[in-house]
């Protein structure tokens, strides 16, 4: 059945009820002195000590964030993704498990799914984009850049695709 509305400036009441699902912060395994601003969607994860974490963030399961890490507001960290220690996560910072190896979404099918992890002393610029892939100790990625490879050298990577400029 399709549904045609055609805007009136009124209130419009539809039958069907939308499946509302709150956001929350539940099943964590926090560390000591870890500090989180409300709202965050955050759950079935590990975040170490002394860690903050922005508001409008979402940490989902099976995420490792180690001691010392800074994530800021509007990041989107999924399934498979672990960051190590004293890291600088800025905003809106996307990480991505699902490279469409087939040409479309894995819809669901976590077997297509491939994992991040981000070394000891990272930090990723505003809207950064990181596809799955492994990032040495002691980088930093520019604003905007899309990782789409390996960094196996420390240095200072920036772009689309990203490579090191210093």
């Amino acid at each position: 059945m399709k549904l045609y509305i055609k805007f009136t400036g009124q209130l419009v009441h539809m039958k069907n009820n939308p499946n509302i699902k709150d956001i929350s912060i539940r099943d964590v395994k926090f560390g000591k002195n870890v500090t989180i601003v409300k709202p965050c969607n955050i759950y079935e994860c590990v975040i170490d000590d002394n860690t903050f974490i922005g508001p409008f963030v979402e940490i989902q399961r099976g995420v490792v964030i180690g001691k010392n890490c800074k994530i800021q507001s509007h990041s989107f960290i999924c399934e498979l993704v672990t960051i190590c220690d004293n890291c600088f996560i800025s905003h809106g910072v996307m990480f991505i498990n699902d490279k469409f190896t087939s040409g479309k979404p894995a819809g669901g099918d976590k077997s297509k799914w491939r994992s991040t992890i981000i070394g000891n002393n990272v930090s990723i610029g505003t809207n950064a984009t990181i596809l799955p892939v492994k990032i040495c100790d002691d980088v930093v990625i520019g604003a905007g850049s899309v990782i789409t490879k390996d960094i196996k050298e420390p240095g200072i990577y920036a772009g689309n695709p990203a490579k090191k400029i210093n």
